[in-house]
């Protein structure tokens, strides 16, 4: 019986639902979009041309203050607009389409024998359908890597990646050597490694199962990103291009419960929505860790995955496109995962994607001679590896106003009045914000609010790669909680600084009858840090008074692992033209 051609499933997750428009505003801008990027642009150029009119400068402390910052700022936001509007090129092209089409081939009658014996239809089990790209056909391994992860957590990922259509291999990795674990991936029919030693963090587990697992594409998914049952249908099709080494997709959250988990995932949005599939234009989409494809070949000649950082995702695809490779970013939700819920795993994760980025901007150049990238792949790198001094930056705009308040410095000259001030602030922010809302469909303060208090967290990074200490490995989704309070002392100790000033400043203004810049200043940026606090006082009480004690999803018995690797009792046979 000749082959034929499987149709795709019915029914999709609901969260994959949003893939759709992720896709048509990702890939394909409309006239409103673009509209508002031009504007945007020019408010960025009209506010960058007002602040370095030497007309307008005051005293010089202040004006340095406010220049260093916003000339971070301009840029990034430049770089930003360019990249979006360079992101209407869809990167599926005619062969995309064409492997797509023919991906996955049913087995003739005879592969089947055994499993039509058993009274099972093939086409019951869409996991097992067999995956072919080039008339050949292709072995795919899924890796799921654990580290302390909440049993539940990890259960309901296991168990999706094992359910994703096309013939795949799914691997728990465990670097939390939990027997737990062990038998739940036996459970739901998946392979578990364990290692010895955890050297490397989570690029060394991944290159460990590298040595073990064989097949000619891995993909990658966190504990807590489930996957969509047809991620290797809307993956595997573009690595018909002999040159891709990796496609990657977003970081979508659904636990958005939190003040937290609100902010931190509304500060990515924009960038997986517009800046990354802006990116393939440059050939510099870079991998996120998670919710990837990996071609098996492009990591073996870059010797593995990347493992003296803790950002080993960028590190990884840096190395990839300076040999010579290619990258595609879509846009489409294929995975659905947890954003950080509490200040110490917001925290502990912002200090590790800093610290990884300031790497590359030190130790790393990319406009060095010596990195084998194209210019525009250069000015994309130094984006991002410059990124999170953007997250510095309101540590100075904080520290202005007081200047003015206590020793009456201020960054502008006095004929330039309250008016013009707000005129072009507003060109740059308000349009930033109307961009946000039109993209999103609404703007959270709560984006505002990380976006200003986070700044100890990137001092912090930036300290430790100039002194070059080393950053701990977390993880995001651990089960164990302290007090957000111990992480949050410089926050603090501010807002009791500027909750003073701003006591101070109104008593002053009052005596002299008019309401300054200054002032306000002072008060919306002591709001803003005292929501924060408010936050973390919240979440302080929830953790002494829980409302429900956590409690394991699976009763799996516990017992004393005997070796390294350890597989399912029951195996799917695989036929011999698939290497095992």
């Amino acid at each position: 019986m000749s082959p034929t051609v499987a149709p795709p499933r019915a029914g999709r997750r609901p969260a994959t639902e949003t893939a759709a428009s992720a896709r048509d505003t990702g890939t394909a801008q409309s006239p409103v979009m673009v509209l508002l990027v031009l504007i945007s642009t020019l408010g960025i150029l009209a506010y960058a041309g007002f602040l370095v009119n030497p007309a307008n400068r005051g005293d010089l402390l202040p004006y340095l203050m406010v220049i260093t910052a916003e000339s971070v700022l301009v840029v990034q936001a430049l770089f930003s607009m360019w990249t979006i509007l360079a992101g209407s090129r869809d990167p599926r092209d005619f062969a995309f389409h064409r492997a797509q089409a023919t991906l996955f081939l049913m087995p003739s009658a005879h592969s089947t024998e055994g499993v039509a014996e058993r009274g099972v239809h093939p086409l019951d089990h869409p996991e097992r359908w067999p995956l072919r790209l080039s008339g050949r056909r292709v072995v795919v391994d899924v890796f799921v890597t654990v580290y302390g992860e909440d049993p539940a957590t990890v259960r309901k990922t296991v168990a999706a990646a094992v359910a994703i259509r096309g013939e795949h291999r799914t691997w728990v990795l465990d670097d939390g050597r939990s027997d737990e674990i062990k038998a739940l991936a036996a459970d739901v029919g998946a392979r578990y490694v364990r290692r010895l030693s955890s050297n490397g963090a989570k690029a060394g587990n991944v290159n460990h199962a590298l040595s073990i697992a064989k097949g000619e594409f891995f993909a990658i998914f966190d504990a807590d990103f489930v996957p969509d049952p047809d991620f290797l249908y809307e993956t595997l099709p573009f690595f018909v291009n002999e040159k891709v080494a990796f496609v990657q997709t977003p970081q979508t959250y659904g636990n958005l419960t939190t003040t937290i988990a609100i902010g931190a995932a509304y500060m990515q949005s924009v960038f997986y929505r517009f800046v990354q599939p802006g990116r393939n234009r440059f050939n510099a989409a870079f991998c996120v860790g998670t919710n990837v494809v990996f071609r098996r070949s492009a990591i073996d000649e870059i010797g593995g995955l990347y493992t003296d950082s803790k950002s080993e995702d960028v590190w990884t695809s840096v190395l990839l496109h300076e040999n010579g490779w290619q990258s595609i970013y879509i846009p489409d939700v294929l995975a659905v995962g947890d954003a950080p819920e509490t200040v110490e795993a917001y925290s502990k994760q912002q200090l590790r994607w800093a610290t990884g980025g300031f790497e590359i901007l030190l130790t790393h150049n990319p406009l060095s001679p010596r990195r084998r990238l194209t210019m525009d792949q250069r000015l994309q790198y130094l984006v991002t590896g410059s990124f999170y001094l953007s997250g510095i930056c309101p540590l100075l705009l904080l520290l202005v106003p007081p200047l003015e308040i206590y020793f009456d410095l201020r960054p502008m000259n006095l004929s330039i009045t309250v008016f013009t001030w707000i005129f072009y602030y507003a060109g740059f922010y308000a349009m930033q914000i109307l961009l946000a809302w039109y993209t999103q469909g609404s703007f959270r303060w709560q984006t505002l609010t990380l976006a200003t208090v986070s700044f100890p967290i990137y001092v912090r990074a930036l300290l430790n790669v100039i002194a070059g200490r080393d950053q701990a490995w977390h993880v995001t989704g651990a089960r164990r909680a302290n007090s957000p309070f111990n992480f949050i002392i410089p926050q603090v100790l501010f807002f009791v600084f500027l909750a003073l000033t701003s006591v101070v400043a109104i008593w002053r203004d009052e005596s002299n009858g008019v309401l300054t810049l200054a002032t306000a200043w002072n008060v919306t940026n002591t709001v803003i840090l005292g929501a924060f606090v408010a936050t973390a006082m919240r979440e302080a009480k929830r953790l002494r008074h829980p409302g429900v004690a956590w409690v394991p999803a699976a009763a799996a018995p516990v017992r004393t692992p005997i070796t390294v690797v350890a597989r399912p009792d029951v195996v799917v046979p695989v036929r011999a033209e698939v290497a095992s």
